[in-house]
């Protein structure tokens, strides 16, 4: 794979990972408006890695909480910060794992790679957004999140698996509905990353494995190299920004994209 290609496609993965914009969808319009080859499941996999060492280390006090609660959570001792943190964490994650094989396995995931569905999904999960970024309110913190909330966000995760949604964009819609300041919602959303993106790599990587050889693994650690950098440097500006900003500029570049996307795709 051209060298020029992999840094494109980790830094498009990079900076949008974390961005309520959809990554997968990004990275399918790659191939989808140009003439490049689709990257693969090798280097999906790869970039997937880079912005999950990425978010690790931005929120590294909380992971290093909830790896620490695992095993009282294993034992079912729900009663530290960190075995909560790590309990809700998993049960946010299970909705999507069950609906991430539904879609693998009846085949719906390839089908809905498309131009058409990601204009839909840009825009009307752009306007959700922002209807849930202006009504919302403030009161919650992430100190405050129960099992009730994680089940509904993570049942909102799930419906990210639609190209288009964005996992973190849905995450943060959700966390707004339920009372969350914008910057406690985008936490929250970003821890909920680790575990999805460790289980979809995990499928992902055991299909790769079979197949990969050594040129495969020095694009996968270059594309996860670069993927790093940018998912670190855009979480690190999206959550400062969030301190002043609202979640409006990244609702008007999704309704900007889906028109544009809609437009090409019915004419």
């Amino acid at each position: 794979m051209p060298l020029y290609l992999l840094i494109l496609v980790a830094f498009v993965q990079g900076i949008t990972e974390f961005l309520p914009v959809s990554s997968s969808g990004h990275l399918i319009l790659i191939s989808e408006l140009s003439t490049a080859q689709d990257q693969g499941q090798a280097i999906d996999v790869a970039v997937h890695v880079g912005t999950l060492f990425a978010v690790a280390l931005y929120f590294w006090r909380d992971v290093s909480l909830g790896l620490a609660g695992i095993p009282r959570m294993l034992t079912g001792r729900i009663d530290t910060v960190g075995s909560k943190l790590a309990f809700l964490l998993l049960i946010a994650t299970i909705p999507a794992i069950v609906f991430g094989l539904f879609l693998k396995l009846t085949g719906i995931s390839d089908m809905m790679r498309s131009m058409t569905v990601i204009g839909w999904t840009m825009l009307l999960f752009g306007l959700l957004l922002w209807w849930a970024d202006r009504r919302g309110s403030t009161e919650k913190t992430d100190a405050d999140w129960t099992l009730s909330d994680a089940i509904k966000m993570g049942l909102w995760q799930a419906v990210a698996l639609i190209p288009g949604t964005s996992r973190s964009g849905i995450c943060i819609t959700a966390g707004r509905m339920l009372g969350y300041s914008r910057q406690d919602a985008a936490k929250i959303a970003m821890l909920m990353s680790i575990p999805t993106i460790i289980a979809s790599g995990a499928l992902l990587g055991a299909e790769v494995i079979a197949t990969a050889d050594a040129q495969v693994a020095r694009d996968g650690a270059i594309a996860a190299a670069f993927a790093f950098v940018a998912a670190f440097f855009a979480l690190g500006i999206m959550m400062r920004l969030l301190r002043t900003v609202s979640y409006t500029p990244y609702v008007i570049y999704r309704i900007g994209l889906g028109v544009i996307l809609l437009g090409l795709a019915y004419s």
